[in-house]
């Protein structure tokens, strides 16, 4: 029998209402479909605020932003972009630098929406089982990605990726684009558990390497407090990020520094202790380790 509440956040709801228990959520929707109006507005409306997408785009006509993913692979295969490209994928790789590489999965991505979408109804209606995939599986898929490419002369990735498909769906009409959206959904809700996002996607095997040593992190300056209560683990997409921080494994510091960790701010919205907090990866909070999980959820976390 699960442990779980049946509500996740219940407790952080009463405790700081619903607006605080979900301020990181609307803060990241906010952003992931702001990201997507602004590429949007351009072909539908005329307002074109941006062009291109989130490959390779120009800003306000001023602001150049490269995917070096996209970069490397176009490198690889024998093709020299332009220098404006590498400008854009120097500014990129430095915002990621600050803020987290797998913070872009979380906060632009707009296929995150869809994998949580599925995630949330994996709870929601207790689905169980499926296949388990290694995490490593998705640096594989990066590496194989890199390889192709060079093979074949192509950019591989973009044959498959469905971020590119969305955008292109959503301009001129989804046809194919809907079936490899829908697809990733299936995937997520029946067969893996946050498969795609969390093990398939090479996207975010990618942006995973240029986070390793990014300055904004989760804190955990009141981990002490935490009540077991398992709600973080629950709605954490990497939640195996939270164990060693939280439990202090092997002398941790209260501090996540998995660069699998998105930054999505999720923990610190349902936790009603306020175990969880952003900031910097030189500052470490003082914080003793809670001595013991729940048996169930500890089993389960090995």
């Amino acid at each position: 029998m699960s442990t779980l509440p049946k509500k996740i956040g219940a407790e952080a709801i009463a405790e700081k209402g619903w607006l605080a228990a979900h301020k990181w959520l609307i803060l990241r929707r906010s952003s992931q479909i702001g990201i997507l109006l602004a590429f949007l507005v351009g072909p539908w409306m005329g307002l074109w605020i941006v062009k291109g997408n989130l490959n390779y785009s120009y800003t306000l006509g001023v602001l150049p932003l490269t995917d070096p993913y996209l970069l490397l692979q176009s490198m690889l295969n024998g093709k020299l972009p332009e220098t404006l490209a590498f400008v854009g994928a120097a500014i990129v790789i430095l915002f990621y630098i600050l803020i987290g590489g797998r913070s872009y999965c979380a906060w632009v991505c707009p296929v995150n929406l869809v994998a949580d979408s599925a995630s949330w109804l994996r709870r929601r209606f207790g689905v169980k089982g499926g296949v388990h995939l290694s995490r490593t599986t998705r640096y594989w898929m990066l590496g194989m990605t890199l390889v192709v490419s060079v093979l074949t002369g192509t950019v591989a990735w973009e044959m498959l990726n469905p971020v590119s498909m969305l955008h292109r769906g959503l301009i001129f009409g989804m046809g194919f684009a809907w079936l490899v959206i829908f697809a990733v959904f299936l995937f997520d809700l029946f067969v893996a558990q946050r498969g795609w996002c969390g093990h398939v996607c090479p996207v975010g095997a990618f942006y995973s390497l240029i986070g390793r040593a990014s300055v904004l992190r989760v804190h955990l300056p009141q981990r002490e407090a935490c009540n077991n209560c398992m709600d973080c683990y629950a709605v954490c997409p990497e939640f195996q990020v939270i164990k060693p921080a939280l439990k202090a494994v092997d002398g941790a510091p209260p501090i996540i520094l998995d660069a699998q960790c998105v930054n999505c701010g999720r923990c610190i919205d349902v936790c009603s202790k306020d175990v969880f907090a952003f900031g910097a990866r030189f500052s470490v909070p003082d914080s003793k380790p809670i001595t013991q999980a729940p048996e169930p959820i500890a089993e389960a976390l090995k």
